[in-house]
């Protein structure tokens, strides 16, 4: 379970404002990838928290709201379709995270990123393998990013409600990959996610259009 243990030391450490960041949706066939940045309080404790992929549906709702309303502050963001096919998705998550890092007030002295990469930041970062497990802060992005993805994911299932989006979220299930091959993508879907399951169909062109 996630606790201060990482925070505590970096702020022994001289790092007195320390925040947490971690993505979701690197997997996806479709749809922008989502980061979260949180700074909570020193010590504050919400039951239950933890790796936001451990949680259930409702229960990440119910902790969004609680990290919302409690933490010093806090923000989300994305990168886009076009920027994961153009700078591909480990360089297009680590936007997102920037830019969720860059709606932070106070700006914290220490950023604390889930994974082993951490690139462009602009102030002092620290890398933590399986973060949102271990880190109260990261586990209280893990649980903003994929709530606010997962929300966007209901509104492209309204736009394009014949690929399924609710229920698999984007990612390459038996029925997603079915539903794609019937129906073509659209333009939510990443190029660069699509070359072994289009390529050789009537959807080939959708590879080589680069067009933004």
């Amino acid at each position: 379970m996630p606790d201060y243990s990482y925070e505590r030391s970096a702020r022994e450490s001289g790092f007195a404002t320390v925040a947490g960041t971690d993505e979701a949706g690197r997997g996806p066939l479709c749809g922008s990838v989502c980061a979260a940045a949180v700074i909570l309080p020193e010590g504050l404790t919400i039951p239950g928290l933890d790796d936001s992929k451990k949680l259930t549906e409702k229960k990440r709702e119910a902790l969004f709201d609680v990290i919302t309303e409690n933490a010093l502050s806090y923000g989300v963001a994305f990168a886009s379709v076009g920027e994961i096919d153009r700078l591909n998705i480990l360089n297009a998550a680590q936007l997102a995270m920037r830019r969720a890092v860059s709606m932070l007030d106070p700006v914290p002295d220490l950023v604390l990123v889930d994974g082993n990469v951490a690139r462009g930041f602009g102030m002092a970062t620290k890398t933590v393998i399986g973060g949102d497990g271990i880190s109260m802060s990261i586990a209280a992005a893990s649980v903003l990013a994929k709530v606010s993805r997962d929300r966007l994911c209901a509104e492209w299932d309204k736009e394009y409600p014949q690929y399924g989006i609710s229920k698999h979220k984007g990612y390459a299930t038996k029925d997603h990959v079915a539903a794609l091959l019937r129906y073509g993508p659209c333009p939510i879907y990443r190029r660069t996610f699509l070359s072994k399951i289009l390529t050789g169909t009537q959807y080939e062109d959708f590879l080589s259009d680069r067009s933004e």
